[in-house]
C-alpha cells in the first residue's frame, strides 16, 4: 500500500495545524464582536432599530462561528487520518485521493468520484 513521504505529511501536518491556530483566534475574536456578549446590553433601553441591528450581528456571528467550527472538525479529521496513517484515502472506496485535490482541499476526505457521487 502507498504511503506519502513523511516530509509531505509534515508540511501537510504543520499547515492545518497552523489553520488550526488561526481558526481559534478567530472564534476568541468574533465572541468579542459579538453584540450579545456586551453585559450592559440587557439593561439598556435600545431602540427597536438599535436591537434589531445587535440581532442582527449575533445572527451573523452565530453564522460564522458555525462555519468556523465545521472548518476546526475538518481540520482535526485530517490531522487524525495522518496520525493513523490514512491520510490521502477516501473514506468510502479506499483510493487515493488526487494530489491535486489535496492540495487545493487539505481537509478531502472523499476522492473526487465518491464526492461527485456524494452530492447527487
Amino acid at each position: 500500500m502507498f504511503t506519502f513521504p513523511k516530509k509531505i505529511l509534515l508540511t501537510v501536518e504543520n499547515y492545518l495545524k497552523r489553520q488550526k491556530k488561526n481558526i481559534q483566534g478567530s472564534l476568541v475574536n468574533l465572541k468579542k464582536e459579538d453584540p450579545f456578549s456586551d453585559t450592559d446590553r440587557i439593561t439598556d433601553n435600545a431602540a427597536n432599530d438599535t436591537e434589531a441591528k445587535e440581532e442582527t450581528g449575533h445572527e451573523r456571528i452565530l453564522a460564522l462561528q458555525k462555519e468556523l467550527e465545521r472548518d476546526m472538525e475538518r481540520i482535526e479529521a485530517a490531522l487524525m487520518r495522518i496520525k493513523i496513517g490514512k491520510y490521502g484515502f477516501c473514506k468510502k472506496c479506499g483510493k487515493m485521493i488526487d494530489t491535486a485535490r489535496l492540495q487545493a482541499i487539505p481537509t478531502a476526505e472523499l476522492c473526487v468520484s465518491c464526492e461527485r457521487k456524494n452530492t447527487k
